[in-house]
């Protein structure tokens, strides 16, 4: 094909794929306004990777079906224009034929575009890519006065910009959002580096995100697995066009397990990268064994596309409708046990400090550390940039994800470990996501995310509060 005829194929995708676009937008808005002006408008949405429950309810929700595409591709300028309710399964599998890949992958293939940057999302290159919203240009939002506006970083919609990160479609709804890309090689080689001492890896993480290299090599990612205070590692990743044999761990092995080892010297293994982007989408971290998953007699026998997070989610939805898991426990004599489901921020110099303490009062192991800066672009601006989860500029902070159940006591107040984590996580001077339980008191919920600047955003908004708060979604469950 010719040049002008590769330009024509790619500008007559594009037409198609913003007219479908604009299609599906006609029937958002058609369902807004079906949605009775005394009820709340929510999304109708089959799934979502909240871990949060929610209150019922009987009012129609918004249609998205529309708004699950890629629109297009633009290969040159390294930027995608993509639709909000577009998984990172989906995404991904549009831009790694150009050899691109967004900025940040969210580790799950059905988190979306849109609820990694409402609700926030991390992942092993976040230590020189920062959070996903940081590499939105600009993005189309339905508020919840029924508008969609066009929202960019220095426009007259600057303040929802960057008041839209962690506001869990409490100011609105992404429609679409332009993004940029970057350059990436098919092949990811990787070395899993053991510490016996956990100040040890903090001073060493610490030192690799500012040298973006250790032991003469380059790291394009990083992130680590806590197993006990004994045994840590850290995982460091370098992209390459090298050819060569690589590891699978959609069958029999487990990709988790994979990083153990005893030797002094790294273990090193090679992935695909799109293998490596979904390496922890297979086994849902290591939760799988809760359903069995990595016992190799049922390993053996359980199909290859139920391997997946998204089919996880839907046992653990059954087990929320039927309360399965209390009534075991029950039957053993026991009191239901309290989900501990949660990410949370502290800086690096507190990474040690914090990943010990949990390790003495909770007993949930392994647990995931990703190191994370906010981008240099967005240090010029005054304060911190993004309100609603206020990291500061210039400041290296670990995420820590910890993901199971803990053992009750009769008479124990509701959520007394994650409530003990919020109140050790702010006096580490971090932060937790919002996609889980929560027990913060309102004037506490205030002064860490977003306070008054939040409350004007939602005067602007969503003036006639068509959309629910943050608080009253984030730790009311409504």
């Amino acid at each position: 094909m010719s040049l002008l005829g590769k330009a024509g194929h790619a500008s007559a995708a594009h037409e198609s794929g913003f007219a479908a676009h604009r299609a599906g937008v006609d029937r958002l808005l058609a369902s807004y306004r079906a949605i009775p002006g005394d009820a709340n408008v929510r999304l109708a949405k089959k799934t979502s990777n909240l871990f949060r429950a929610r209150a019922e309810s009987t009012a129609p929700g918004l249609d998205v079906s529309g708004l699950a595409e890629v629109i297009t591709v633009d290969a040159e300028a390294k930027t995608a224009d993509v639709a909000g309710m577009t998984t990172y399964e989906d995404l991904v599998a549009a831009t790694l034929p150009y050899g691109l890949a967004p900025l940040v992958v969210p580790q799950l293939k059905t988190i979306t575009l849109g609820g990694a940057v409402t609700g926030l999302g991390i992942e092993s290159t976040s230590f020189r890519n920062g959070l996903p919203h940081e590499s939105v240009l600009e993005m189309d939002v339905l508020t919840g006065a029924g508008e969609i506006i066009t929202a960019t970083p220095d426009g007259e919609n600057a303040d929802l910009f960057h008041g839209f990160p962690n506001s869990y479609g409490t100011l609105g709804y992404s429609v679409r959002l332009k993004i940029e890309l970057e350059t990436v090689q098919p092949y990811v080689a990787l070395r899993h580096v053991r510490f016996h001492d956990l100040r040890e890896l903090e001073s060493t993480l610490a030192r690799i995100v500012t040298d973006k290299t250790y032991d003469g090599e380059r790291v394009d990612y990083l992130d680590g697995v806590v197993f006990t205070a004994e045994e840590s590692y850290l995982t460091l990743g370098r992209q390459t066009d090298e050819p060569g044999p690589v590891s699978d761990y959609t069958g029999m092995d487990i990709y988790y397990r994979s990083i153990q080892h005893d030797s002094a010297q790294p273990k090193r293994d090679r992935l695909t990268i799109h293998d490596y982007l979904w390496r922890w989408d297979t086994d849902w971290f290591w939760c799988s064994r809760a359903f069995g998953t990595q016992n190799p007699k049922i390993r053996r026998f359980w199909p290859k596309r139920y391997r997946r997070s998204s089919f996880y989610w839907k046992l653990i939805a059954l087990d929320h409708k039927y309360h399965i898991g209390d009534k075991l426990e029950a039957r053993q004599g026991n009191q239901p046990r309290e989900r501990v489901v949660q990410d949370i921020e502290v800086p690096v110099e507190r990474t040690a400090d914090f990943v010990e303490w949990f390790l003495r009062e909770i007993p949930i192991e392994p647990i995931w550390l990703c190191p994370l800066r906010l981008r240099e672009s967005d240090t010029e601006t005054n304060g911190r940039p993004w309100p609603l989860y206020p990291l500061e500029p210039n400041r290296t902070y670990v995420n820590v994800g910890f993901w199971s159940a803990v053992p009750t006591a009769a008479g124990q107040q509701d959520g007394k470990a994650n409530r003990a984590i919020e109140q050790t996580v702010t006096e580490f001077d971090g932060h937790k996501s919002l996609y889980s339980d929560s027990y913060y008191g309102k004037d506490e919920f205030a002064a860490l995310y977003g306070g008054e600047i939040y409350t004007e955003l939602k005067k602007r908004y969503d003036p006639d509060q068509r959309l629910l708060d943050l608080y009253s979604k984030a730790v009311q469950r409504k």
